[in-house]
């Protein structure tokens, strides 16, 4: 004979509920899976039924961890197969789970990288290329981020070019105009925006050239050179620090005024 059910009995948790066969405890189920077999009291459960249950309850499980996954933010299909992997849910319930969820169009990678695009456009400095990396990390296709990123249009990003580079020109302000350019450019590109519009921003940043500051730097930095050179003859002292200035971006004629004074 084969067993049968003689009670469902309510677990504590919501949902849930445990299956007695023959007076004996035998195995829980989710109410989705209570529903879907129809599993009722004096109802035989054979070996294949109870193969299919214990399957059908354990896609039950892995999907309400994915819900509640999904329930904080949106989530790629990469980060959620990741998730369940760590609750060491197998790979055929992941897929079966996906599956159902991409049909109930609860995950779409497309509106999760138009998001992460248009929040970072809004809300970072990053620009496209930063991004781009940030989507594949979380495992978005290429040709889902090339359309997510018409959500951060040539305008927006040398706007958030501009602001990037008003910050860098603070930061470096002591520095000579020309290091001060690269350094802007540098650091626009470093954040993921392309040379062009780097470029653009700095156009629009309208760089003031304080001399009497640039002087003063120049001064300084002239003197450490100096110093730095004693050891050679004179000549050569005056080679090493002259070179040594105008790779930072010193003016020649400025770099020759100052060296002048210093050999006095």
């Amino acid at each position: 004979m084969l067993p049968k059910i003689t009670l469902i009995q309510a677990q504590k948790r919501a949902g849930r509920y445990n299956i007695y066969l023959d007076g004996t405890y035998a195995f829980p189920v989710a109410e989705s899976v209570l529903i879907k077999y129809q599993l009722a009291k004096g109802m035989e459960i054979d070996k294949q039924l109870l193969s299919q249950i214990t399957s059908a309850d354990l896609q039950a499980k892995a999907y309400n961890k994915a819900l509640d996954y999904l329930s904080h933010q949106l989530r790629t299909q990469k980060e959620l197969s990741d998730h369940l992997k760590e609750l060491g849910i197998d790979e055929a319930t992941i897929k079966e789970v996906l599956t159902k969820l991409l049909d109930l169009r609860l995950l779409d990678d497309q509106v999760y990288a138009n998001s992460f695009v248009r929040t970072q456009a809004n809300l970072s400095d990053k620009g496209p290329t930063v991004i781009r990396q940030k989507l594949r990390q979380k495992g978005i296709g290429e040709n889902l981020i090339d359309r997510a990123l018409l959500e951060f249009p040539l305008e927006a990003q040398v706007a958030n070019a501009k602001k990037l580079g008003q910050k860098l020109a603070k930061r470096h302000q002591a520095s000579p105009l020309k290091i001060r350019q690269n350094k802007i450019i540098t650091g626009i590109m470093t954040k993921g925006f392309s040379a062009s519009v780097a470029n653009s921003a700095l156009e629009q940043l309208d760089l003031q050239v304080d001399p009497n500051q640039e002087l003063a730097a120049l001064t300084t930095q002239a003197k450490k050179a100096w110093r730095r050179y004693q050891r050679f003859d004179l000549k050569t002292r005056q080679l090493k620090t002259k070179q040594a200035l105008y790779r930072k971006g010193f003016n020649l004629d400025e770099i020759d005024k100052v060296l002048a004074e210093l050999a006095e």
